[in-house]
């Protein structure tokens, strides 16, 4: 079945944001006694909500961070995306050119994704068009970002293509019986662990429309 509706993640697919919210979560969990370098932030909590983050790293660290992190963190992560992120390779011009409907789908928060956005200017692209996580009950892995959305977007799960770069976002395509197109274009992704969990891998997001023609 051709794409009826086409739903991107965002950090890493949209924009490139991975490594700067790596660099900066590593170095707020280092003022709060949990040393992590950012690729090991990266393997550990990539594709998580923020929540989730937060909840995990206290663990870690034996005790739960305090009251104010998140706001603390989220400062921190605001300021480096409007002063560095940019968009993924290709993407502005495949967004420019879809035939078929799309929108946008992320375990981020409603704020962090529309600065990061904007920063990288695929904010008029997508305006309308965002659903995130804060909405439902379960972040990614959970099927329930993804099917608020169709639902939302008036299109069957069955008719859905996800595009993602994570295991938690290919396994929530799956669960919600979306077809899951993993990116793996960029340095922290894992091709064979996208594949095997579900997803068709692809590293050049300029060859994506085609396989959005694909049955």
């Amino acid at each position: 079945m051709k794409a009826g509706l086409v739903i991107f993640d965002c950090d890493g697919v949209l924009v490139d944001s991975e490594p700067i919210a790596n660099r900066v979560f590593a170095r707020e969990l280092a003022s709060h006694g949990l040393a992590m370098e950012p690729d090991e932030v990266m393997r550990t909590f990539i594709g998580r909500s923020r929540d989730t983050c937060i909840e995990m790293a206290g663990r870690m660290r034996g005790e739960a961070l305090p009251a104010g992190f998140a706001a603390s963190w989220d400062g921190a992560l605001h300021e480096a995306l409007r002063n560095e992120v940019k968009p993924v390779d290709g993407i502005p011009e495949v967004l420019r050119a879809m035939r078929v409907p799309f929108c946008v789908a992320s375990n981020g928060e409603p704020e962090h994704m529309r600065i990061a956005l904007t920063a990288a200017g695929l904010m008029p692209l997508v305006e309308g068009r965002l659903f995130s996580a804060a909405a439902v009950a379960r972040p990614k892995p959970a099927p329930d970002l993804f099917l608020h959305a169709a639902a939302s977007m008036g299109a069957e799960p069955r008719a859905c293509v996800v595009v993602e770069d994570t295991v938690t976002g290919v396994k929530a395509a799956v669960a919600a019986g979306m077809r899951a197109l993993g990116y793996a274009g960029a340095a922290h992704t894992d091709g064979e662990a996208l594949e095997a969990h579900g997803a068709t891998v692809f590293r050049n997001m300029r060859s994506l429309p085609s396989l959005l023609d694909e049955e």
